[in-house]
């Protein structure tokens, strides 16, 4: 019995060999994103467990996606150097290294230490598993392989909430195989990978990894994200840690930027980023990132703490988001695959995530679970609708020796904007959830600081009486960062608007520039 290949080049894989390489890629995939999302619902009982405080629980995801987005692109230029298939089986490795140190810690800042460490081996899953993707299948045939990626990141994001709350409901277990339980899989996505991925290992000449750059820009963003966590709590914001701290953060960033403007190979290719639909896609992917990562790493935190909800019924609670991540990019990606036309989806994705986080702006500790869900189902729609496009996007216009430069650019930007966004909303919770206990504890009578709970998330701890006090201050301020999330949004929705659309190549490696198009023309165009 023939296979069908996939694209025209000599050698190209069949679908058979396409979907046996991919369950490996998409295991390894769910492997990071379930040990990630394990977390989520499980993190409030975490870090109420160490005694730790509403910076450190921001700080715990923030470490993750820092050290995943100075090394993102990193693995993509090695990936133009190396063995795609070696460099995605070091990354996993490298990623359940660091969930088994989590698992042993014993205080809040061993745990965000080794978080850092987990997020080495995320940027490398989050690159990798996007490069060897394009170096399979040409970008016109890609989108209906998006949907199977949209239904892993689905299954992970509901699975891994639901069984992080049973693990930390579970007393005989504990929050611990939160970080343990990743380690089977990671072995059995390992054998697969070793059975079935088999890609060229096509090298360029004379690449040069850009370690300076790297470094620079996660210290001049640590640096500022630092700054943006303690500011207005532990000094003013016109005082002289503020000056110091912003103006060494800036100085580094200018520093990445000369070095990026004259190194050989930049660890962010500004040949490529110039482009204008590059440029747009970034912008889109950084404002789309900020959004999601920054509103939605909250929802566990609203439903447990705001609402009362234990970790079980909190991952029940998101299934309505992740279920729209599902739905939307199975749906969008088939379609776009059939018609070509990539920029209406990307257009639609950014709007619907709009809405979704207007609707969460109305958040409060006593809104109807219904018109929650309702929200997250259409922030999960918008997700599922651009994030992943946003990255075909790019793949389309370079050629495929350029290709993990070029996924790890967009990856880069992407964690670049969800590391703000949950230090920024994070920061702003906090200061909202501070100051609106302090004024509801002295309404009560409460004397200010007779009481940690402004500081900690150990609600178990609290008499009664401030517990409903916390929750309520929870589950208020947390409509306030979804509202800040709609805004950053609308810049995904301007710079989605602005890309051209172009037509989708059918080949792996890159022909001629693909020519600009109206949205009339383009399917006749593309008909085969």
């Amino acid at each position: 019995m023939s296979a069908t290949t996939v694209g025209t080049r000599p050698g190209a894989m069949s679908h058979r060999q396409i979907m046996e390489a991919l369950s490996g890629l998409l295991l390894v995939l769910f492997v990071a994103m379930a040990s990630s999302t394990i977390v989520s619902t499980a993190l409030p009982k975490i870090i109420g467990s160490l005694d730790g405080s509403q910076t450190q629980y921001t700080w715990v995801v923030t470490a993750t996606l820092l050290t995943a987005t100075a090394s993102t692109p990193i693995w993509g230029k090695l990936a133009d150097l190396y063995s795609k298939k070696l460099l995605v089986q070091i990354s996993i490795v490298v990623f359940v290294l660091g969930s088994i140190v989590a698992g042993f810690s014993q205080t809040a800042g061993q745990l965000i230490a080794a978080r850092a460490f987990q997020g080495l081996g995320m940027g490398g899953v989050q690159a990798l598993v996007q490069v060897a993707i394009a170096a399979m299948i040409p970008p016109r045939e890609r989108g209906r392989y998006n949907g199977y990626l949209g239904g892993v990141m689905a299954l992970a994001t509901v699975g891994g909430p639901l069984l992080g709350g049973l693990i930390v409901d579970t007393a005989w277990l504990g929050w611990r195989w939160c970080f343990f339980i990743g380690a089977p899989i990671a072995v059995v996505a390992l054998i697969v990978l070793q059975k079935t991925l088999n890609l060229e290992v096509i090298r360029r000449a004379n690449v040069k990894i850009d370690y300076l750059g790297a470094t620079l820009i996660a210290a001049g963003v640590s640096v500022l994200l630092v700054w943006v966590s303690f500011v207005d709590s532990n000094f003013a914001w016109i005082s002289w840690p503020t000056l110091a701290m912003v103006g060494a953060g800036l100085a580094l960033l200018a520093a990445a930027i000369w070095v990026e403007s004259r190194v050989a190979e930049p660890v962010v290719p500004l040949d490529i980023v110039k482009q204008r639909g590059t440029a747009l896609s970034i912008i889109a992917s950084l404002a789309v990132g900020m959004a999601m990562f920054g509103g939605a790493v909250f929802l566990g935190q609203y439903f447990q703490i705001g609402r009362g909800y234990s970790p079980t019924e909190a991952g029940l609670l998101t299934v309505p988001m992740m279920a729209g991540i599902l739905v939307s990019s199975t749906v969008s990606g088939r379609m776009i695959t059939k018609s070509g036309r990539l920029k209406p989806y990307i257009v639609t994705g950014t709007i619907v995530l709009v809405i979704g986080f207007a609707l969460l702006s109305f958040l409060d500790h006593e809104t109807p679970l219904w018109y929650v869900g309702v929200a997250m189902a259409l922030v999960g729609a918008g997700v599922g609708m651009s994030m992943q496009n946003l990255v075909l996007s790019v793949q389309n216009t370079v050629s495929l020796k350029d290709i993990g430069a070029a996924s790890s650019t967009v990856a880069f930007f992407r964690s670049l904007g969800g590391t703000i966004g949950v230090s920024v909303l994070g920061a702003v919770l906090a200061r909202r959830v501070s100051d609106q206990i302090t004024r509801d504890l002295a309404g009560a009578g409460v004397p200010a600081g007779s009481t940690s709970g402004g500081s900690t998330l150990n609600l178990a701890a609290l008499p009664d009486s401030v517990q409903h006090i916390v929750r309520a201050a929870y589950g208020d301020a947390t409509g306030h960062i979804f509202l800040i999330s709609a805004a950053i949004a609308v810049v995904g929705v301007v710079a989605a608007l602005l890309m051209r659309p172009t037509a989708l190549r059918s080949t792996v490696d890159a022909t001629p520039e693909p020519p600009v198009v109206d949205e009339e023309e383009q399917v006749p165009a593309l008909s085969r």
